[in-house]
C-alpha cells in the first residue's frame, strides 16, 4: 500500500468516526453553514462537534501550516480529503472569508507575529471576517479608494466609508484598503487589520432585490488602529489587496462548481436532480452538465497550479467570469425546470421563495469581486494579448 493509499484509508476510517450524522446532509440553505466569530450561535450540537473536531485536527485549513493551525497536509492529501468528506456527503466544518480570503495573504505578507496571532484564531472559527474593498466611489477602479488613514504616531486615524461589505454588520474583525498616500494612486494604498468593536466603527445594511442581503455600507470615523496591525508595507497594500483578490474570485469561482445552495444538493450537476417532461429543456440540463463536469476539471487543475506559483496571474478574473456565467446559467434552468412554482415568493412549500430568490441573488455574481466587464477586459489584455481600448 502506498503512502496515499494509506492516507486515504486512515482519512475515511476517521471521517467515518467523527463527521456527526447530522453534518452529513446536503446544505439546504445559508443558515445550514458555520461562520465562527465570537458571536456565533451555533445551529446544533452536531455543528458546534463537526467544527471543534475538524480544527483539533488543522482540518478546518488542512494545507496551513501546523505552526498556523493547519493540518501541514500536501496538496494531493488535501485533494483526497475533499474527496473522502464528498463520498460521505460531509459539510465544510467552517466558512470564513478569513480562509478563503485573508489566511492566504498573511501567509504570503504577514509578518511571523501576526501569522502566530491571527491564522490559527481564523482556524479554529475565532474570528468571523469582513472585507473592507469597495467604496461608493471605488468599485470598479478600486485603486482610486479614498477611505483614509494618517499617521499620527502610535496609530493610525481611519475615515472614510466602504460599501458592499459583506456581513460587516456579524464580522468580528476587518482587513480594509486604506490610502496612506497620496502622491501615487496604486503606490499609496495600505492594507489595515482593526476589530469592527474599535470606537467610530459603524454599519448599515444594505436591503437586495430579492429580499434579504449579506450587503453593508461601513462607516470610519476617526477610527484608531493600531501601527502592528498594518499587512505588508505601508505604501504597498496594493500587493496584498491584488493577491487576495485572486483568491476572493477563486472562491466566487467555485459558485460555478455548485454547492448545496445552488444545486439542493451535492452535486455538481443538474441531471441527477431535475428531471422534466419537456425534452429541450432535458438537453439544456445535459448540456449544462457537460459544462459544470468540465468546469470542475478545470477547476481542480487551476487551483493545483495556484498553489504551486504556476498559473497565470490573470487565471483568477478567467475562473471568476465562467464561475459566475455557470451558476447564473444554473439558477435559469432551476427556474425553467419549476415553471410555475419556482416563482413562488414567500410560502411555506417554496421554502420562502428561495428559488426565485437565489435567481436574484445570482445577478449579482457579474458584479461582486470585480464586474464581468472588468474580468473579460484582464483575460482580454493579459491572457489572450489583445490590444487595449
Amino acid at each position: 500500500m502506498s503512502d496515499l493509499d494509506r492516507f486515504r484509508a486512515e482519512t475515511r476510517e476517521w471521517l467515518e468516526a467523527n463527521c456527526p450524522a447530522e453534518m452529513r446532509h446536503p446544505i439546504r440553505s445559508e443558515a445550514d453553514l458555520c461562520w465562527g466569530g465570537r458571536n456565533w450561535a451555533f445551529q446544533s450540537d452536531a455543528q458546534k462537534r463537526w467544527l471543534e473536531v475538524m480544527a483539533d485536527r488543522g482540518w478546518t485549513v488542512p494545507e496551513w501550516p501546523k505552526d498556523y493551525g493547519g493540518g501541514g497536509l500536501t496538496p494531493v492529501e488535501g485533494r483526497v480529503l475533499k474527496q473522502e468528506m464528498a463520498r460521505i456527503g460531509a459539510r465544510s466544518p467552517l466558512t470564513s472569508f478569513g480562509i478563503s480570503m485573508l489566511g492566504p495573504a498573511l501567509l504570503k505578507f504577514g509578518t511571523e507575529e501576526q501569522k502566530r496571532h491571527y491564522l490559527p484564531q481564523i482556524a479554529r472559527g475565532e474570528i468571523r471576517w469582513c472585507q473592507g474593498y469597495s467604496e461608493p466611489g471605488a468599485g470598479s477602479d478600486l485603486a482610486g479608494l479614498q477611505t483614509k488613514a494618517e499617521d499620527k504616531g502610535d496609530h493610525w486615524l481611519v475615515n472614510g466609508q466602504k460599501v458592499w461589505t459583506s456581513y460587516a454588520d456579524k464580522a468580528d474583525w476587518i482587513f480594509c484598503l486604506v490610502r496612506t498616500s497620496s502622491e501615487s494612486k496604486q503606490g499609496g494604498i495600505s492594507f489595515l487589520l482593526f476589530d469592527m468593536l474599535t470606537p467610530g466603527v459603524s454599519t448599515k445594511p444594505i436591503l437586495l432585490i430579492s429580499g434579504s442581503s449579506p450587503f453593508c455600507e461601513t462607516f470610519f470615523d476617526d477610527v484608531k488602529v493600531p501601527k502592528g496591525q498594518i499587512v505588508g508595507e505601508v505604501n504597498r497594500g496594493w500587493d496584498v489587496a491584488k493577491y487576495l483578490l485572486g483568491h476572493e474570485r477563486e472562491m466566487i469561482a467555485g459558485m460555478g462548481l455548485g454547492s448545496g445552495i445552488g444545486t439542493g444538493g451535492t452535486s455538481n450537476t443538474l441531471g441527477g436532480w431535475l428531471t422534466p417532461a419537456d425534452p429541450m429543456l432535458r438537453a439544456d440540463i445535459a448540456a449544462f452538465d457537460v459544462d459544470a463536469l468540465a468546469f470542475a476539471a478545470m477547476s481542480e487543475r487551476f487551483a493545483a497550479m495556484w498553489k504551486a506559483g504556476e498559473a497565470h496571474p490573470a487565471s483568477p478574473s478567467m475562473m471568476k467570469y465562467a464561475g459566475t456565467e455557470l451558476n447564473k446559467q444554473r439558477m435559469e434552468l432551476v427556474i425553467a425546470a419549476g415553471g410555475s412554482d419556482a416563482l413562488e415568493w414567500d410560502s411555506e412549500r417554496s421554502n420562502n421563495g428561495k428559488a426565485p430568490r437565489d435567481w436574484l441573488r445570482s445577478k449579482g455574481n457579474s458584479i461582486e469581486g470585480g464586474t464581468s466587464e472588468i474580468q473579460l477586459n484582464i483575460v482580454a489584455k493579459h491572457i489572450l494579448g489583445l490590444p487595449g481600448a
